[in-house]
């Protein structure tokens, strides 16, 4: 039985936020993003970007998750109500809903990173800063989060 792969999202890119609030996605991804995808909220004042299949996987996790958890219901709240499905136009754009924008701070110069399963897009200062924060962190707690890997 051959195993499904799925897409695989790396690298940084420096897309420009226009007067709509529309975004270029990087060249790179719109193909695996061209069936559609969903933003959301995300961790640290970022945005998600899943293709549509990998945020069906994610609702069926959390789909399970027991419903009396608060920490649960919770985090669902805001992922979903946040949630914004999106189809890139011709050109490669997506529109990034204004309150999504907001959440994020998003002004201008943004941020598009891969991380694995899904897009962050960051304000630029943001995401310097926290780049800035966490690579001596990063480089310290490689045998901590991959143990035997690297």
């Amino acid at each position: 039985m051959a195993r499904e792969v799925k897409p695989m999202f790396l690298g940084t890119h420096h897309p420009r936020l226009d007067d709509k609030g529309r975004l270029f996605l990087p060249a790179k991804y719109r193909e695996e993003l061209a069936e559609g995808l969903v933003i959301t909220k995300g961790q640290e004042r970022c945005l998600y970007v899943f293709p549509v299949e990998e945020f069906k996987r994610i609702t069926e996790a959390l789909r399970t998750a027991p419903v009396t958890a608060k920490a649960v219901r919770d985090y669902s709240r805001v992922f979903f109500a946040s949630a914004s499905d999106e189809v890139a136009d011709k050109q490669g754009r997506i529109t990034i809903p204004q309150g999504l924008r907001t959440y994020a701070g998003l002004d201008r110069e943004c941020v598009v990173i891969g991380a694995n399963t899904r897009l962050e897009i960051w304000d630029a200062k943001a995401w310097d800063s926290y780049l800035t924060d966490q690579e001596q962190a990063f480089a310290d707690l490689s045998e901590e989060v991959l143990p035997g890997v690297l």
